[in-house]
């Protein structure tokens, strides 16, 4: 799939769950640091999102957290027992979510079909009002509520948990 359908299927299913949204177009964004100058204006809580693998590469997870939040992976690993976890490749990335590095985000469950991917989120995500994320496509940022983006991902049917994704407190 290309991003220009990437990007219409994200927000024709957010019309489809009467999601209302703001869309903010922007070069492509592939690092957070490049998307903190284009960010800087929209009033929305922007997220950092890892797509992991375990060692066996048979589990998958994606990890959203708040942009500016350093990440701790062994805290992680510890919590799961799964081993090591690793970045998913960019095939992994297109099977699971649909997406190519750079890309990833909540709205790639869309394309998870049978819920394989597990979630977690920044604890710190529930005080916000207004969450952003890439429809897919990073040259694009969808600003949806915090409560509506909970709607999406239940809809999704996928698992998720929150967690403290601070060091040495998962």
């Amino acid at each position: 799939m290309n991003r220009e359908e990437n990007r219409k299927n994200v927000l024709s299913y957010l019309e489809k769950l009467d999601i209302p949204y703001e869309i903010y177009e922007h070069p492509p964004l592939d690092t957070i640091e490049i998307a903190q100058k284009y960010w800087k204006d929209i009033n929305a809580t922007h997220c950092k999102n890892l797509f992991f693998r375990n060692h066996k590469g048979n589990r998958h997870y994606l990890v959203i957290i708040k942009d500016t939040t350093p990440f701790d992976i062994h805290s992680l690993e510890k919590k799961l027992h799964q081993g090591k976890l690793s970045f998913a490749s960019e095939k992994r990335m297109v099977k699971y979510l649909g997406v190519k590095p750079g890309s990833v985000s909540l709205f790639g469950l869309i394309n998870d079909e049978t819920h394989h991917v597990y979630v977690f989120l920044d604890e710190q995500l529930q005080n916000t009002k207004k969450i952003s994320f890439h429809p897919n496509d990073n040259t694009a940022s969808i600003v949806i509520s915090f409560s509506n983006a909970m709607k999406f991902l239940k809809e999704q049917g996928n698992g998720f948990e929150y967690i403290n994704p601070t060091p040495k407190s998962i």
